[in-house]
């Protein structure tokens, strides 16, 4: 999908050819066979803000436009038009979110439409969108009228219809019928013969056909010149040519009507600036012909579903069956990975490692795993991430029912590996962070540590509280636990010690006296057996007890890592560890850290997680005005004037606290009456600001004696330089200073940050941050997650501030940011907040040119946007 051009005219006009003559009738309630010279000037030629169309191209050729027309400053009529073959496919659907999307950018609130009541198909449309349509027939024709807000209905409608698209196109490569391997050679060290032998050992049960120019057979296949010569229809093909040939596989496989490519071979973004060009001229053709696909440079696919058995890999094995579906980028990680989840006993469903990531990414696997009920934990291994707007908005869905586990590199450095096309960020570890916390997302630092929790959510129930029981044979044991315990949050009562020489019985009645207690949540199992005994009948009894527990069992047992056989409760096809499994870990602080994170991932699944507060009267369109007309002025950007900032937050419902700048001791007493007196004179420049003495503010100034007083005193400090400037201000009440700031991240879009205003905060780096949209439980958690937080709540009995105040200015700010990505920087500094009271004191903006519109909240779009041109998705 993309905006329409002039040089499209002549496809156009054959587009326009291919219609049938009731859908031309259905468009323009006329016989209208042909379109005029003018018609088609008209209809290509359009100015992107009054009069907006897209088209959808298969290929080169159109297939579908869509189109609004401006009837006032905030009413548009709405069209489109769809080839016969490719009505019923949702493209409709997909025209109207991407016009809706660009109506609101431009002010546009209300659509209307005129429908032939005859147009059963076009009614529907509307209906299923989640708008509220009002409509009446006048003269035969249906005039449709509609508010084009994102509601909650209407985005609900996009987001199903988004994840249904993206996790069928995913769908269709796990469960492929029939496999083409493009490349295979007979030499025993390719990549291709490699590929083929892995399918067919791994007991792959649909057809694999080998396509190679210059054999006759592969490993016993016959082998066939292209893709197009294989008699059978093929779903997915495998790539394993040099770099330079992909792109003629492509066209090979478009004209089979392949559904999705696994593109192995290297050569791409992975080696510079010429890679990095013909990877994205094999993403656009790729998709302009339909095809997902995964790589390049990638390890491949596995799905361990006994129907299926789907080894579309470099891994010289198939993992067990299990519960845990796999995403990582790196091809070169993707086979250790493989080999310590058979060592630990953990069973994958699914495997994916995407190598460059230059289509399918983290979200397209997310898409699908939502509703695949083979998957019942998801881990993520990312060194990049493309889209993390999207990722958030995802993950949040799919963590409410299904817990995420992810490792990302490069979290001190913000480094991104070669072959990945994302921009830098420059936001804080803090920002990161909060956008995994936000959204649910277990976020552990190592990958040992990943498969530690991974194996307690795979196999055990989730906690329903913090509170653990030890039973153990170690009294040194015991004690390194609940230090651990204590150190990680969890709360511990007395071990239970049963000494070196208890046995099975002594082990079964501790443990289901611990299950037993209300007190307890989970239960720590420590074994470490006498010489000379193997522990089969202590074994016997936890895996006997892990099956029935409805509270989570973890273990040191034998000192072990993994399920071991021993613990294992089979229901899975290939002996694989099942429900009730008893995990071991070869630490105990291991095993506690795992427990804490299932805890905590356990509590943020249960809570309240808030509701996005809509502000109705916020003036967004007042405030876009603004911005655009300081752009005007100033087209590389500016800093807002005084006046600007204070309209500007005006415009979001943030009342800023009056200031006049003055630049003599008669500017200064004439701002002091027109304040009205009760003000004070403060100094300003960088190196006074939060400054804890306030020797540079002048407070109770209330008449002309004092100004002057208060102005001689200010401009002889020593501490004035030249730059520093005067203002004068009212008083406001006293309260506790904090800091709010809002920024545009290259990579990350808008963040959020608060923090108390003051030296010691910035330096101690006691600043919490949110990615907009926010719910009010996530600004109230910015709040509470402070480390000075107990000064806000009432410390050592101090009357506690407005704290509700405070998190109204957040979800404000998040909504000003995530609707106006042109603000580069805001702060809002200091802003004074007590009892009942929050008076925001200073601020400052600055703006600047911004091409991100905020469409993926909207609208649909694949994970990782080509960047070329005009493409819109």
């Amino acid at each position: 999908m993309r905006p329409i051009r002039p040089d499209d005219a002549d496809n156009l006009i054959a587009f326009y050819s291919r219609v049938s003559d009731e859908s031309k009738y259905f468009r323009f309630f006329a016989p209208y066979p042909k379109l005029s010279a003018k018609d088609v000037k008209r209809f290509t030629t359009v100015d992107h803000d009054r009069r907006v169309a897209f088209v959808v191209t298969l290929h080169d050729e159109i297939i579908a436009v869509g189109r609004y027309e401006a009837e006032s400053e905030d009413e548009a009529e709405v069209a489109f038009l769809v080839e016969d073959a490719h009505q019923g496919r949702g493209v409709g659907q997909l025209l109207l979110e991407h016009l809706a999307q660009a109506g609101r950018e431009r002010g546009i609130r209300r659509f209307t439409a005129d429908v032939l009541p005859a147009n059963a198909r076009m009614l529907q449309i509307f209906r299923e969108m989640g708008y509220h349509v009002d409509g009446m027939v006048e003269e035969g024709v249906q005039r449709l009228a509609f508010r084009i807000d994102p509601t909650d209905s209407a985005m609900g409608v996009m987001r199903a219809r988004e994840q249904r698209a993206e996790a069928a196109s995913i769908e269709r490569i796990f469960t492929a019928r029939s496999i083409a391997v493009v490349g295979a050679s007979r030499r025993q060290d390719s990549i291709g013969l490699t590929m083929v032998r892995n399918l067919v050992l791994g007991g792959y049960h649909g057809s694999v056909y080998a396509v190679n120019s210059s054999a006759e057979a592969v490993s016993g296949l016959p082998s066939y010149k292209s893709v197009q010569d294989v008699p059978d229809e093929i779903d997915l093909a495998i790539v394993a040519v040099p770099s330079e040939s992909v792109a003629d596989v492509v066209l090979d496989c478009a004209a089979k009507g392949v559904h999705g490519l696994i593109v192995i071979s290297a050569g791409f973004a992975d080696v510079g600036p010429e890679g990095r060009k013909r990877q994205r001229a094999l993403v656009n053709l790729s998709r302009s012909y339909g095809l997902r696909l995964i790589g390049p440079n990638c390890l491949g696919v596995i799905n361990t579903a006994p129907e299926v058995q789907l080894n579309a890999s470099l891994a010289p094995f198939m993992p067990p069956q299990g519960r845990v579906g796999f995403f990582c980028q790196s091809g070169a990680l993707g086979t250790a990975i493989l080999e310590s989840v058979a060592r630990r006993g953990l069973g994958l469903s699914t495997f994916v490692s995407a190598g460059n990531r230059a289509d399918v990414s983290g979200n397209d696997l997310l898409q699908y795993w939502q509703e695949d009920d083979a998957t019942e934990v998801v881990l993520l291994y990312l060194e990049s991430i493309g889209n993390p707007r999207k990722f958030s908005r995802i993950a949040r869905r799919v963590s409410m029912s299904k817990p995420i586990v992810a490792v990302k590199s490069g979290r001190s450095t913000q480094g991104v590996p070669v072959g990945h096309a994302v921009k830098r960020s420059a936001a804080p570890q803090a920002a990161v962070d909060a956008m995994f916390r936000q959204a649910g997302v277990i976020q552990v630092d190592t990958l040992d540590e990943m498969f530690d929790v991974a194996q307690l959510l795979a196999h055990q129930p989730l906690p329903s509280g913090n509170r653990i029981a030890v039973v153990g044979n170690s009294d040194a044991m015991a004690l390194l636990i609940m230090d651990a315990a204590t150190e990680a949050g969890l709360q511990t009562a007395e071990p239970v010690s049963l000494g070196a020489e208890a046995g099975a019985d002594d082990f079964e009645v501790a443990i289901e006296t611990a299950l037993a207690s209300p007190d307890v949540d989970a239960i720590m199992v420590v074994y470490i057996p006498p010489l000379n005994t193997s522990g089969e009948e202590v074994a016997n009894v936890l895996a006997a007890v892990g099956e029935q527990s409805d509270k989570p069992i973890v273990s040191t047992f034998l000192g072990t890592e993994g399920v071991p056989e021993l613990l294992r409760v089979t229901d899975l096809a290939g002996g694989s560890a099942g429900r009730g499994s008893v995990p071991s870990y070869a630490a105990p602080e291991s095993a506690v850290r795992a427990l804490a994170r299932v805890v905590g991932y356990a509590e943020w699944a249960a809570r309240d997680h808030g509701e996005f507060r809509t502000f109705l009267e916020h003036r967004t369109g007042d405030a876009r005005a603004l911005v655009r007309q300081v752009l005007a002025a100033a087209p590389r950007g500016a800093l807002l004037s005084t006046e600007q900032v204070h309209a500007l937050l005006a415009c979001y419902g943030i009342d800023l606290w009056t200031w006049i700048n003055v630049h003599s001791r008669e500017e200064a007493i004439a701002a002091g009456e027109k304040l009205g007196w009760d003000v004070v004179l403060k100094a300003g420049s960088e190196h006074l600001r939060a400054r804890p003495d306030l020797a540079h503010v002048w407070r109770g100034i209330t008449g002309p004696d004092s100004m002057g007083e208060a102005w001689d005193s200010l401009t002889s400090w020593t501490g004035m330089r030249a730059e520093t400037q005067f203002f004068v201000q009212r008083s406001a009440p006293d309260g506790i200073p904090v800091s709010f700031s809002v920024t545009e991240d290259p990579l990350f879009g808008p963040l959020v940050s608060f923090g108390l205003a003051g030296a010691p905060s910035e330096l101690l780096g006691d600043r919490s941050y949110g990615i907009p949209p926010l719910t009010d439980v996530d600004a109230a958690e910015m709040i509470s997650g402070l480390g000075a937080a107990p000064l806000l709540y009432g410390y050592r009995g101090s009357d506690p501030v407005d704290v509700d105040a405070v998190r109204d200015v957040i979800l404000r700010l998040a909504a000003m940011k995530d609707d106006l990505p042109e603000i580069a920087e805001l702060d809002l500094e200091p802003v004074l907040v007590g009892p009942g009271t929050l008076a925001a004191v200073s601020a400052r903006a600055k703006v600047v040119p911004s091409a991100d519109r905020r469409g993926d909240w909207y609208v649909r779009r694949l994970s990782q946007p080509a960047v070329t041109g005009d493409t819109l998705a």
